[in-house]
């Protein structure tokens, strides 16, 4: 894989307005200044994350966690399908009840939403494929780009709702729905592959 599909896979994966439909309430609940102060801060937290799984690759499974990526991949992938089942029947009241309490919610925004099993593998992917350095450029690239991405929604999302609420919290129900058909498809996908890297083992 070059750097420019990586780059495009892993932004494809973390896109902006995927995340928004996914931090909405803290959109809406936040002030723009503590938006991206909260969001720099799990973006940090991701990113550091992602660093590790670039540099160490599967190796941080095999050798140090004495198991094989492929299980990873399985059990990453059940929850993974999960949060896609309960963000379709819940919508956006699932994905507050996933990040837990306020004063975590940096952690919390990381752990859920970036750093994900797609995420992790795609990284992990970009490590072996790629010289360091430029996977972590990727890397910190993206999310970068993520958080600058996220902050020019919050400003769209702050100027038109009060004039358009019942459009937007249409558009959002709707959108929502059909991104955790997205998330359960690849959830499934990933299963798949774990399995068959499993057996193949």
């Amino acid at each position: 894989m070059s750097g420019l599909d990586s780059f495009v896979f892993f932004f494809a994966l973390l896109n902006p307005f995927l995340l928004s439909l996914y931090l909405l309430d803290v959109m809406v609940r936040l002030p723009m200044r503590q938006f991206v102060s909260v969001l720099a801060r799990g973006v940090l937290i991701g990113g550091l994350v992602f660093s590790l799984f670039v540099v160490s690759g599967e190796a941080f499974f095999t050798q140090m966690l004495h198991v094989q990526f492929a299980s990873f991949q399985i059990f990453g992938g059940i929850l993974f399908l999960l949060v896609g089942i309960r963000f379709f029947f819940e919508g956006v009241e699932a994905m507050g009840q996933l990040r837990g309490d306020p004063e975590h919610m940096a952690g919390s925004i990381a752990m859920p939403f970036l750093v994900g099993p797609a995420t992790v593998s795609a990284a992990i992917l970009m490590g072996s494929s790629l010289p360091s350095p430029i996977a972590l450029g990727i890397v910190w690239l993206t999310l970068t780009l993520v958080v600058l991405g996220l902050a020019l929604l919050k400003w769209v999302h702050d100027s038109v709702r009060h004039r358009k609420a019942r459009l937007v919290d249409r558009y959002v129900e709707i959108t929502g729905r059909v991104s955790a058909l997205v998330i359960g498809t690849y959830a499934i996908e990933m299963i798949a592959v774990g399995v068959r890297r499993w057996m193949a083992l």
